[in-house]
C-alpha cells in the first residue's frame, strides 16, 4: 500500500464511489478507501431522490447539471438499482404555498426545465390517495427516484473495472500533505487527496464546517398503487431551512417492490444512530395528514441516517484552503445522491486541471473563511470553469 497514486478517494459512499468512477475512467491511478463497506453509510440511509432544487442558483445549478449526468447513464444500470422517472409534485396546501408553485414554475421554464402546475382536481387525479382538497401542486416530470446502495455499488464496480484499487474496509487516521494513514500503520501517497465520508468528513479534516443533521425513515408494507409519483409537501422547504429546532414535513416514494418511503426529519445535536420515537411519530403524524391511508400500513423497517450540512447549504467541493493537496467532496446534507455524479465530474476536473462545466466557485471550500491559506496557483485556475 505504500504505491504513489494519482488520487486517493477516502469513502465509497455514493459521493464516493462517483469521485472514484470519474477519476478511474479519466486514467487516473485512483484508490478508494472504506471504512465499512460500498455505500454502507448515508447512502444507505438515504431516500434516493434525483431530485431538481432551486433554492439558490448554485444548487439549481449543481442538481440540474448532475441529473442530467444520471439521466445519461439510465441505460447502463443495471436492473437493481431501480433507476425510475417518477416524477416530484410539489404539494401545496394553501395559497401561500401555490404562489410558491408558481415561482418554481418560472424559475424552472426560464431554464428549460419542464414542469406543470395542477390545480386540485388534476392533482386529486394525479394522486387519488392524497388528502382532498388540497390547493394544487408543481409536477417536476423529470426527477428520479432509484436505490442509492445499489448505484453506489455499482459505481464502484465501475471504477474498479476502469483500474481503481478499493481498501476496505480499512479504517484511514489521517490526511494530508498527499499522505493517507490507515489504522494498520500502512500508508498510501498521492498527488490529490478527496475526503468523500460525509458527516465523518469533519473528523480528517480540523476546521471542516460540517455538522451532522440527524434524519429519519420509515418503509411499509407493500401497497401497489398507493403512491404515484415522489410527494413533498412545500413545507418541506421551510423544514429543510430550520436550523434552531427540530423538524419533519411529509416525503414519501414509491418503490418498484410496491413499497412506500416514508420521510423526513431533521435534528442537530442528536447523534445517537437510535430512532427518536417522538421524532418518528411526528413524522408519520405529519405523512398522514397528506396521505390518510398511510395510517393502515404496517411499517416494516424505520432507520435512522446523518446528512454532513455546511452553514450556507450548499456542499464543499474543492482544495481545502490549508492544504491543497486534499481537495472536499462533501457537505451535500440531503443532496448527495442527486449531486454525486455531478461532485465527481467538477472533482476530476480540478485533479486534471480541466475546465468544468458548471461555475465551480459558488462549492469553494474557501468561501466559508475569511482568512484563507494559501491555495496553489492551479488550484485557482481550476476555479475559473465557468
Amino acid at each position: 500500500m505504500s504505491d504513489a497514486w494519482d488520487v486517493v478517494v477516502v469513502g465509497a459512499g455514493i459521493v464516493g464511489a462517483a469521485c472514484a468512477r470519474e477519476c478511474a475512467t479519466r486514467g487516473l491511478r485512483t484508490a478508494v478507501v472504506e471504512s465499512s463497506g460500498v455505500g454502507s453509510g448515508a447512502t444507505a440511509a438515504a431516500m434516493g431522490h434525483v431530485v431538481l432544487m432551486n433554492d439558490s442558483p448554485a444548487q439549481f445549478a449543481l442538481t440540474h447539471y448532475s441529473q442530467n449526468l444520471w439521466r445519461g447513464l439510465a441505460a447502463c444500470l443495471p436492473a437493481d438499482v431501480e433507476f425510475e422517472q417518477r416524477g416530484t409534485l410539489w404539494i401545496a396546501a394553501d395559497e401561500e404555498e401555490m404562489e410558491e408553485v408558481r415561482r418554481k414554475h418560472r424559475v424552472f421554464a426560464a431554464s428549460g426545465v419542464a414542469s406543470e402546475i395542477l390545480d386540485s382536481d388534476a392533482l386529486a387525479e394525479a394522486e387519488p390517495h392524497l388528502r382532498r382538497p388540497m390547493t394544487g401542486a408543481l409536477l417536476v416530470p423529470s426527477d428520479v427516484v432509484l436505490d442509492p446502495s445499489r448505484a453506489a455499488a455499482w459505481l464502484m464496480e465501475q471504477a474498479v473495472r476502469a483500474g481503481a484499487t478499493l481498501y476496505a474496509p480499512r479504517r484511514v487516521m489521517s490526511t494530508g500533505a498527499g499522505r493517507v494513514q490507515i489504522e494498520d500503520g500502512a500508508e498510501l501517497h498521492a498527488g490529490r487527496i478527496v475526503i468523500a465520508c460525509g458527516a465523518e468528513s469533519a473528523n480528517l479534516v480540523p476546521g471542516l464546517p460540517i455538522r451532522k443533521r440527524k434524519g429519519h425513515l420509515a418503509i411499509t408494507d407493500r401497497q401497489p398503487g398507493l403512491v404515484r409519483h415522489q410527494l413533498v409537501e412545500l413545507g418541506y422547504l421551510k423544514s429543510a431551512h430550520t436550523v434552531a429546532a427540530d423538524s419533519v414535513a411529509f416525503n414519501v416514494q414509491p418503490r418498484r417492490s410496491g413499497q412506500i418511503l416514508v420521510g423526513s426529519s431533521r435534528q442537530y445535536g442528536d447523534e445517537e444512530t437510535a430512532v427518536n420515537p417522538a421524532i418518528l411519530a411526528a413524522m408519520l403524524e405529519r405523512a398522514k395528514v397528506y396521505l390518510p391511508e398511510l395510517g393502515e400500513c404496517v411499517l416494516v423497517r424505520t432507520w435512522t441516517g446523518f446528512r454532513a450540512a455546511t452553514p450556507d447549504k450548499l456542499p464543499l467541493i474543492g482544495p481545502w484552503p490549508a492544504d491543497a493537496t486534499v481537495l472536499l467532496a462533501t457537505g451535500h446534507e440531503g443532496l448527495g445522491i442527486t449531486t454525486s455524479l455531478g461532485t465527481a465530474r467538477l472533482i476530476a476536473d480540478q485533479v486534471m486541471g480541466a475546465r468544468a462545466e458548471i461555475p465551480v466557485a459558488p462549492y469553494w471550500p474557501g468561501r466559508l473563511f475569511s482568512a484563507q491559506a494559501h491555495v496553489t496557483r492551479d488550484s485557482e485556475t481550476n476555479m475559473e470553469g465557468r
